[in-house]
């Protein structure tokens, strides 16, 4: 066993995933003082990865406050504050629908005032994909979905500021997933199309190790615990599933020119060590969790189990150290 081992490896779930300038501004919530936010939303400028990851973590702190309804007080033309308040009020609608249960429908005129919300971000704030973002995402709490059509402006308004964006892409895909709105075929379509069209070291193939994990999700929801019933052993290592590995793997991390992860890109990373783990391919799994370090996210391994033993597990497989 590796030195750090005997040690004891501990994941580092830290919800900010290293965002340490976003940490302080949570804190700042907690005891309902805005300005933090202020700072940290203009200091981030156009790094639309950083600042959506920012405004999403954000948003799930501000949703059981009045911080942002404060800021907004103070300043009621602030760009940033309605688009913060935009991502939050969607947070409290998924909330909503979360305590009310799978299957449920909530109260219409909230989501339409959710998704108001949103266009009068977007307005506010012209070139930002971010409120686009909120609005496609909170389009999935409609019991039959929005037009085609209007999810297709909305798409087309979010495409046109950021492209390569893999969290508008991974709201697309919710919605098109089969415990949505869509198929299980549509959803992947959707993802190899987005794949298939990134630049080479764009993060984009991995959309479809996240498609995996909502097929996986959607046949454990269907099975109720008769795992053998439906063959979801199968899931993660059969020939479709290895090649969708090692094709993210050339054609993402193998084209990357930075040698860190960013905060923004953790998830990402955590999703295609699952799926190399997952996967028996030990050659890109053991890359990857080294790269990863104790840097963790906690989905999508709890869809699989506890996530600190899997994690921990597949280091000591792997023979890496803390």
């Amino acid at each position: 066993m590796a030195r750090g081992l005997r040690r004891g490896f501990t994941p580092d779930f830290d919800p900010d995933c290293g965002d340490t300038d976003l940490t302080s501004a949570r804190q700042d919530v907690v005891i309902g003082r805005w300005q933090g936010l202020r700072d940290l939303l203009g200091a981030t400028g156009r790094d639309w990865t950083a600042r959506g990851h920012r405004i999403r973590q954000l948003a799930q702190v501000c949703a059981g406050s009045s911080t942002v309804e404060s800021w907004l007080s103070a300043d009621a033309h602030s760009a940033d504050a309605l688009v913060l308040r935009a991502a939050t009020e969607t947070a409290r609608t998924f909330n909503v629908a979360i305590a009310a249960g799978r299957g449920v429908p909530i109260d219409q005129h909230r989501v339409d005032a959710t998704v108001l919300a949103c266009l009068t971000a977007a307005e506010a704030h012209p070139e930002d994909p971010t409120p686009w973002v909120s609005l496609i995402s909170v389009a999935r709490l409609y019991p039959k979905g929005v037009r085609r059509q209007e999810l297709g402006r909305w798409w087309d308004e979010l495409h046109g500021r950021d492209p390569y964006s893999v969290e508008g892409h991974l709201q697309v895909l919710h919605y098109y997933s089969a415990r949505w709105h869509g198929t299980h075929g549509l959803m992947y379509d959707f993802a190899r199309d987005a794949a298939g069209v990134a630049p080479h070291g764009c993060p984009l193939p991995v959309l479809v190790q996240y498609a995996r994990v909502e097929e996986y999700r959607f046949a454990l929801d269907a099975a109720q615990g008769r795992q053998s019933a439906v063959g979801l052993s199968q899931h993660w290592n059969h020939d479709g599933a290895s090649s969708d590995l090692r094709r993210t793997w050339q054609r993402w991390v193998m084209g990357r020119t930075q040698s860190g992860i960013a905060p923004g890109e953790l998830r990402d990373f955590n999703y295609l060590a699952h799926a190399a783990c997952s996967a028996g391919a030990t050659d890109i799994a053991g890359v990857l969790m080294g790269m990863l370090g104790p840097r963790a996210t906690r989905t999508p391994w709890s869809y699989t189990g506890d996530a600190e033993k899997q994690i921990t597990k597949w280091r000591k497989e792997l023979r890496l150290g803390a």
